[in-house]
């Protein structure tokens, strides 16, 4: 039983066990801000700063892990057991995030390729907010387009930092979610990009994503199809490779070549992307979006890593651990965003960035679209308990 002061009011005396808390849906999600990508960048970019001066957590021993993975094995005993199809997995990815966001956070997904047959996407997402402190559920939001918005925005920070001001052609592999996310993040930090060239593998995605860019962005005056990497690569201001892929085979991902790129290219690369042996030179610069988590996916996995982890910047610690590149040169964009280190420095540079995608992203944008629902009055109550009845 709660003890009361005799100088306070019973009101006063009293402390509330009840939790509420707020259910999003995707349509809610889009009421309460989640497809704003400027503000989006933002956000992400303030994050990039909290994480570099290392006031958050994730998962693992090391604090960085991606999350926490179920897979299913080639043969079963059990035939309910669902079979190991290209992307078929459950995941659970937590943070916590500190600075102005002080929140704890899990998204969780399940993901199976074979879901585009059936007209669902790829994967199915939705996020938990936590009060830091309590722990208590503050929402349970759908989880597909803030995924999708933070992990565009990345490149867009990427972009703001590490592009050329007059960036005007953009070369897009795969015309997907990720690259409608990735190029209004280019948009909203290079307004003056007025081309885009893309490679898909089938007419109707392409047409879809020639259609979408039309109707949303104006002024990209020229789109053009392209047939093959090194067309998607040279000639380009920035490059992004967005294309879903097996992983296990390197040499299969797509590759960027070291004499496609013009000087002042920015390569930002959310998806499967391998290097030829020139593109390893120190002059190219080799940015990791967060390079805790690029050693959490080095210490968890089986060597050369980038078998299982397509991310370009697993390449790069596979290059470390074979002694062909120097760790120290690869950079941090949150040192960078913070001003502890560079930008880009002049316009012939050539700057790839590897992205990760990390769960305290999605804790960043979820407390922001969260916050913006709670003033807005958008969501539906729900109560878990007035009183616990364990306690």
């Amino acid at each position: 039983m709660l003890q009361k002061n005799r100088d306070q009011s019973p009101k006063e005396s009293q402390i509330s066990t009840r939790i509420d808390f707020i259910y999003l849906s995707e349509q809610d999600m889009i009421s309460a801000g989640v497809t704003d990508m400027a503000a989006c960048v933002d956000t992400m970019e303030e994050m990039f700063g909290v994480l570099y001066h290392g006031d958050y957590r994730m998962a693992g021993v090391n604090n960085n892990s991606h999350g926490s993975v179920v897979v299913f094995p080639e043969s079963s005993p059990f035939p309910t057991m669902p079979k190991p199809t290209p992307d078929r997995r459950f995941m659970a990815m937590p943070a916590y995030l500190g600075g102005r966001f002080g929140m704890a956070g899990m998204k969780w997904y399940g993901s199976n390729i074979e879901n585009r047959d059936k007209g669902l996407p790829r994967s199915i997402l939705m996020f938990i907010l936590s009060d830091a402190d309590t722990g208590a559920p503050l929402a349970f939001m759908s989880a597909n387009l803030l995924s999708a918005y933070r992990t565009g925005a990345v490149p867009g920070v990427g972009a703001r930092h590490l592009a050329r001001e007059n960036s005007k052609v953009v070369g897009i592999l795969g015309p997907g979610v990720m690259a409608k996310t990735s190029l209004s993040a280019f948009m909203a930090v290079r307004p003056s990009i007025d081309t885009v060239k893309i490679k898909g593998r089938g007419k109707k995605n392409l047409g879809a994503f020639i259609e979408w860019i039309s109707g949303t962005f104006p002024q990209i005056t020229s789109v053009t199809v392209v047939d093959s990497v090194e067309e998607v690569v040279r000639g380009s201001d920035i490059v992004t490779f967005c294309a879903s892929g097996a992983t296990g085979d390197p040499s299969t991902y797509p590759t960027v070549k070291r004499e496609w790129i013009s000087p002042g290219t920015f390569l930002a690369m959310p998806a499967l992307c391998n290097i030829d042996e020139a593109m390893e030179a120190p002059e190219i610069r080799k940015v990791l979006d967060n390079p805790g988590l690029y050693h959490a996916w080095f210490e968890e996995n089986p060597k050369p890593v980038h078998k299982h982890i397509p991310a370009v910047g697993i390449r790069w610690l596979d290059l470390v651990d074979e002694g062909r590149i120097s760790l120290d040169k690869l950079e941090d964009l949150g040192q960078i965003v913070a001003g502890d280190a560079a930008g880009r420095r002049d316009d012939d540079e050539i700057i790839m960035m590897s992205v990760g995608g990390l769960p305290v992203e999605d804790v960043a944008w979820g407390t922001v679209v969260y916050r913006n629902a709670v003033e807005k009055g958008i969501g539906v109550p729900l109560n878990l308990w007035d009183v616990p009845t364990l306690r």
